[in-house]
């Protein structure tokens, strides 16, 4: 009998789960339970926090009931929460344990702790707290049924690592006494390396234990790491483990954490220091999701439609588009967190233009946009196709990039991160489509299957270790192109690590690295041959090919005539990014280049950044926007009635004879629009609502493209819709 209630429970969890979760395509995180204002319609639901978010203690709601609540309403429900910080007061204030703990916090060098909230700091994750942690949190969500466990942002701040906790932590993993990080660039080393090395452990021992404890249930518990980008991080100055989390076992993927709030941090080009969003964003969904390829982790990219800081909703519009359009020209990705916090997207007030100081909800033309867009993703194709230009194209990174921002020594100086963009912007601003490389994954045989020719410099990283270079050289040995950027001159050249420790004597890693190629000191500037590849060193930063106008010049000739030295290889330098993925068009067009002209297509087209979901026969794209439609031209049985584009999410699709019918469902106090592909024009419109009661609606018909344009009041509890011809 035991046995038989047994598997009656596991057929429960998994039918209250409603699906496998490894089928999951959207998801959004909130804090709240379930509110018509904030029902997005997505596969999943992130429940925030057994005790909520510290940014928003307006409710009380059990954790429970607030995870009934969104089951109620036909979600999977999945669990997120902060490892760096959260609403844990029980645990710094004595009630877990009789103890208090507030000197986990993360501590900077004047002695304050650095506060997430009230009573909420930054946490050094010592063994006890990650014991808190499984005990009082995640043992609690799987005995709630949850199987997939979020545990967002592991951050260290560079600027800390004065508390004792974390000079405990020092000397248990080095062996010898704490050492400030502000007397030396050996000790910021040390120190950050210790701050990655706390976080990684923290998470592989929470997640052990989640899927542990999922086991002695029945369930299989799947881990993810919401994390921003290893270069936001590094522009930032936090510390994060970041490309190593890829090959734990424990680890099942992670959320791309990037949205307008990282990818406004100004950066150098030409010059020129400024936000420059789709750029930014399109390196930094590249660097996630090149950080997982190898690795087969599952991977979601997140957009928000607005961001933390207060801007106004014509700012906030403007640069979702851009991210937006970033996230979907990464076709092998196809997973997507749509947003965070719903409810202070719907609820929340903002700005109404940049010199306004009148504050207001989300005007009704950008929620409808906004949900045209994010309902696009439910259907977003996976696809083989590529982004227009040259591929083969890589930038090498590493994660000690968080080792060297903070705090700023002499000799070293890195303004926005400059030596990074100095190796990417140069090519991303011309149409180069520019990978991302980690050298943490340089074991793997397909990290570098696709890439000619790979740019690196050890100006603002360092190799963890030697392996890294022998992957290197045997691919330059089969033929691979390396270019090799610096001076070798800031004093993180020297920090205490394997190159200069263990029986080796280098002055710089590079020295090793470019030794094993048979190139010989003193590793001047030039071309060297190596096997069928080869190696062209200069000793130039690349901070000084964007800081500098006109500074890439050279560089570019470089990086174009090795390109070209292969046969059939031609460096194509544009302004446009574009991609077919499935029906749709996507589109950015760069500015900042020389060549101004805008990017036209011609065809027949639904504009899915314009409210109204026009059909055009011509889309002009301009320099420094984006653009993304559906193209109706590409339509799989024209004939079969469907919804092509539409601010709300389909069910309970009908064809029969001469009409369709269907139900639609999105937030409350929102507009939804339309665009209804038909074999002929519309005879007979009825719209209703869960109730039976008449909507009021409003509906067109555009003869060129054969649909049906509607537009109605949106409701979570549905809308049904049906057309007759």
């Amino acid at each position: 009998m035991r046995k038989v209630l047994f598997i009656s429970f596991l057929i429960l969890a998994f039918q209250v789960n409603g699906q496998n979760d490894d089928k999951i395509k959207t998801t959004f995180q909130t804090s709240r339970e379930w509110r018509p204002t904030i029902d997005v319609r997505t596969d999943a639901v992130m429940v925030y926090g057994v005790g909520g978010n510290p940014s928003d203690r307006s409710h009380r709601i059990p954790f429970e009931g607030r995870v009934k609540s969104w089951r109620d309403r036909g979600y999977v429900a999945h669990f997120m929460t902060g490892i760096a910080w959260g609403e844990y007061q029980d645990y710094f204030t004595g009630e877990y344990d009789g103890k208090w703990h507030l000197d986990e916090g993360q501590v900077q060098q004047n002695g304050d702790t650095i506060w997430h909230g009230h009573m909420v700091p930054y946490i050094v994750p010592s063994e006890n707290f990650l014991t808190y942690l499984k005990e009082k949190h995640v043992k609690r969500v799987i005995d709630a049924g949850i199987t997939s466990i979020f545990m967002e942002e592991p951050e260290f701040w560079s600027r800390a690592g004065y508390s004792e906790a974390f000079k405990r932590e020092w000397l248990k993993y080095y062996g010898f006494e704490w050492r400030p990080q502000h007397e030396s660039p050996e000790n910021t080393y040390l120190s950050n390396k210790l701050k990655y090395q706390l976080y990684y452990n923290a998470l592989n021992d929470v997640f052990t234990y989640a899927k542990e404890y999922g086991r002695s249930k029945g369930l299989d518990v799947k881990c993810y790491v919401p994390t921003h980008s290893l270069i936001n991080y590094s522009q930032w100055r936090i510390v994060s483990p970041e490309a190593s989390l890829a090959s734990l076992p424990v680890i099942d993927g992670y959320i791309a954490q990037v949205w307008t709030g990282t990818s406004r941090e100004p950066n150098y080009f030409n010059g020129t220091m400024k936000e420059r969003v789709f750029e930014t964003a399109f390196l930094e969904y590249g660097s996630m999701e090149s950080m997982t390829a190898p690795t087969g982790r599952k991977m979601f990219f997140l957009t928000d439609p607005i961001e933390d800081r207060a801007r106004d909703w014509i700012d906030y519009k403007k640069n979702y588009e851009a991210t937006f359009t970033a996230q979907l020209l990464y076709p092998g990705i196809a997973n997507y967190e749509v947003m965070p916090w719903p409810e202070r997207i719907y609820e929340g007030l903002y700005r109404t233009s940049a010199n306004s100081d009148k504050r207001e909800r989300i005007p009704s033309h950008y929620s409808t946009q906004m949900q045209v867009m994010i309902n696009t993703l439910n259907h977003m194709p996976l696809s083989d196709n590529k982004v227009s230009g040259s591929d083969g194209i890589g930038v090498l990174m590493a994660n000690s990039l968080m080792f060297q921002g903070f705090p700023i020594h002499a000799g070293y100086e890195d303004p926005q991160l400059s030596n990074f963009y100095g190796q990417a912007l140069p090519l991303l601003k011309r149409g180069v489509p520019v990978k991302t490389v980690h050298l943490e994954n340089l074991g793997f045989k397909e990290t570098l299957k696709d890439i000619d020719v790979l740019i690196m410099s050890y100006s603002n990283m360092k190799p963890a270790d030697a392996s890294g270079h022998q992957y290197l050289a045997e691919w330059v040995k089969r033929g691979g192109k390396l270019v090799y950027c610096g001076r070798d001159e800031d004093p993180f050249q020297r920090v205490m690590e394997w190159w200069n420790t263990r029986g080796n004597s280098f002055n710089a890693p590079s020295e090793h690295l470019l030794g094993g190629m048979g190139i010989k000191a003193p590793f001047a500037e030039g071309e060297y041959t190596y096997g069928k590849g080869k190696v062209v060193i200069l000793r130039n930063d690349p901070k000084e090919f964007i800081m500098n106008e006109s500074g890439d010049a050279e560089f570019i000739e470089l990086v174009k005539d090795l390109y070209e030295s292969q046969p059939g290889r031609t460096l194509v330098l544009k302004n446009t990014l574009a991609l077919t993925r499935g029906p749709y068009e996507i589109v950015s067009v760069m500015d900042e280049n020389p060549d101004a002209t805008p990017y036209v297509l011609k065809g027949k087209y639904i504009d899915l950044f314009d409210p109204e979901i026009p059909v055009l026969d011509v889309k002009k794209v301009n320099p420094g926007t984006q653009a993304f439609l559906y193209n109706l031209r590409s339509v799989k049985n024209p004939d079969k009635p469907q919804v092509l584009a539409s601010a709300s999410r389909v069910y309970d699709e009908v064809r029969k004879g001469k009409s369709y019918s269907f139900v639609v469902k999105s937030p409350v106090e929102t507009i939804n629009v339309m665009r209804v592909l038909l074999p002929s024009q519309v005879t007979s419109t009825e719209v209703t609502d869960a109730k039976g009661n008449v909507v009021e609606a409003t509906s067109t018909w555009d003869e060129g493209s054969h649909t049906c344009f509607l537009r109605f009041p949106n409701h979570p509890d549905g809308v049904k819709v049906r057309l007759g011809w």
